[in-house]
């Protein structure tokens, strides 16, 4: 039986890094006979342009029906000054939360190839693994009531709630112990309790379902500390949970550990394992159309959506290992880029892995 795939470019250098990804996706499900039909659509400013909204009907329908969803990225200064609830970010936040993909997983690992790409010392970073699981459809983005009022002093105040449910968090914790059982079997848990009655409740949560996992090691860690942490002795942390807010900032953070945003991977996964894979960079208008951009991100969601919902990890696996051995011949996007390295552009890169998964 099939599997459906809806491709989302995206904005910027969305379509250029999605090219990339189809031509591989398209490689290991011939290789492999997964059989995965494509089908195309539009999110973002290119569906504010096209159609009017950031999220049309259409491609809301076709994203409950498929199997996955591959998206590229999303938004842009062209759009800055529209209404705020057209932003190409609000299609984004819109259709995670119509799909109630509330778990996101983004892997921070070094490929040993880019240990002198990270920002940090190659001691301090050789050998990172860490998975940030962050809860994606509650807390601060989502919470109501939210918006921008003016005071009867006359003075403009600007207001956010947040939130979460014991449900929310609850959920966010099974899915964060599952996959620590698959890894080394740590969890920390990230909050701000000491200050935010919200987080007060996350910890409690998170240490009644620790009760669930005996085998998992469960710590807590108030977010600026992790921050910190991250920087200082990243290899301490195995898998990391936190909320919406605080897990988009820590996630770009340890992004940079790995020598580069573009590297980075993400799941969005509901409670059956259907999900939508991205890049963890935003759309890059500085490069966009100039083939810089690189496209190893989108290509490695693609080998996370085999793993964690079209159930080929043999597929995922030959993604990842032909990624590796690009990065062995010594190539690299301006990102990545380094003496003694081969600079090239994105279709040279997405070329170089489809060659790599074809000979596999």
């Amino acid at each position: 039986m099939s599997k459906k795939v809806l491709v989302l470019p995206g904005d910027y250098i969305g379509p250029e890094i999605m090219t990339e990804a189809v031509k591989v996706l398209q490689a290991v499900s011939e290789k492999f006979e997964l059989d995965i039909e494509l089908e195309y659509g539009l999110l973002g400013g290119a569906a504010l342009d096209e159609c009017g909204v950031p999220l049309p009907d259409e491609t809301l329908a076709r994203a409950r029906a498929v199997d996955a969803i591959l998206l590229g990225a999303v938004g842009g200064p062209k759009w800055d000054k529209v209404e705020r609830h057209l932003r190409p970010e609000r299609g984004l936040l819109a259709i995670r939360s119509e799909l109630q993909l509330f778990g996101n997983l983004r892997p921070a690992i070094l490929y040993p190839q880019l240990a002198a790409a990270s920002s940090l010392k190659p001691e301090i970073v050789s050998g990172l693994d860490i998975l940030i699981v962050r809860e994606l459809t509650g807390g601060i983005y989502f919470g109501e009531p939210r918006g921008i009022r003016t005071l009867e002093n006359g003075e403009r105040e600007g207001f956010n709630t947040y939130k979460y449910s014991e449900s929310e968090v609850r959920r966010i914790a099974h899915l964060a112990f599952d996959l620590a059982r698959k890894r080394d079997k740590r969890v920390c848990s990230v909050d701000k309790s000491n200050v935010l009655e919200a987080t007060v409740l996350w910890r409690e949560v998170m240490e009644e379902v620790g009760k669930d996992y005996p085998d998992i090691e469960l710590s807590h860690i108030y977010v600026d500390n992790a921050a910190m942490q991250l920087v200082m002795q990243p290899k301490q942390f195995d898998v990391m949970v936190t909320g919406n807010m605080f897990g988009d900032i820590l996630s770009d953070a340890a992004a940079m550990l790995t020598g580069s945003i573009g590297m980075l991977p993400s799941a969005s996964l509901d409670q059956e394992g259907r999900g939508m894979y991205e890049p963890c960079h935003g759309s890059a208008p500085d490069i966009a159309g100039q083939g810089k951009a690189n496209p190893l991100a989108t290509i490695l969601s693609v080998a996370m959506m085999l793993r964690y919902t079209l159930g080929s990890a043999e597929a995922a696996q030959t993604i990842e290992d032909s990624v590796s051995a690009v990065l062995d011949q010594g190539l690299r996007t301006p990102d990545i880029f380094s003496d003694g390295t081969t600079l090239v552009n994105t279709t040279q890169m997405g070329e170089a892995v489809l060659a790599a998964v074809l000979a596999a």
